[in-house]
């Protein structure tokens, strides 16, 4: 049976399992939030496919995504992240996610974890948007502009509002399927 889901995901597999199995779902857990925003860091001005595609190497270069670990790289681990093939080699990209690490330990100490901080600018629940087409879709809102500007302050980088605006619909703070796809009334 064809389901119906989101276009942007087109026939890629890698892409159909991603949009069927984890974007829009909502992620409470810190390990998991953190994940995302190393990746939507990288994704900054790139496609979301490719970031995709080099997940598995951004785990393993990445320390499985350890915020504790990446927290205290120093440089010669940030040299062996440059030369590695497998992942997005952007000097300033690596240098925030190490910097991202230490500001998300720090909010997580203020606020108890980050999910709890992340979270309550949309009061712990999901945003449920009814979006019949994508071309609907904004890449930024007053609350991403909100929340961007909040963990600036805090002292992350490459956390513009379209990066926050991803993460959100990633990690599931917004409901952006279709309303005609499938995972819209699952998620």
């Amino acid at each position: 049976m064809n389901k119906t889901r989101c276009s942007w995901c087109g026939n890629d597999p890698l892409y159909m399992k991603y949009h069927d199995t984890e974007w829009g779902v909502p992620v409470y857990d810190d390990a998991k939030l953190f994940e995302f925003l190393i990746l939507e860091t990288f994704q900054a001005g790139l496609s979301w496919i490719t970031v995709l595609k080099k997940r598995e190497n951004f785990r393993k270069a990445f320390d499985n995504f350890n915020y504790k670990i990446i927290a205290n790289y120093n440089e010669t681990k940030f040299e062996e992240l440059l030369q590695n093939a497998g992942i997005i080699r952007n000097k300033l990209k690596i240098k925030a996610t190490i910097s991202n690490a230490i500001a998300f330990m720090k909010v997580q100490q203020e606020f108890g974890s980050f999910s709890n901080y992340i979270w309550k600018f949309t009061s712990g629940k999901p945003i449920k948007n009814n979006w019949k087409n994508l071309k609907r879709l904004p890449a930024t809102t007053e609350l991403s502009d909100i929340i961007s500007k909040d963990l600036k302050k805090r002292g992350f980088k490459f956390v513009g509002s379209t990066v926050l605006y991803a993460h959100m619909q990633a990690t599931g703070m917004i409901n952006d399927h279709i309303k005609d796809c499938f995972r819209y009334h699952e998620v």
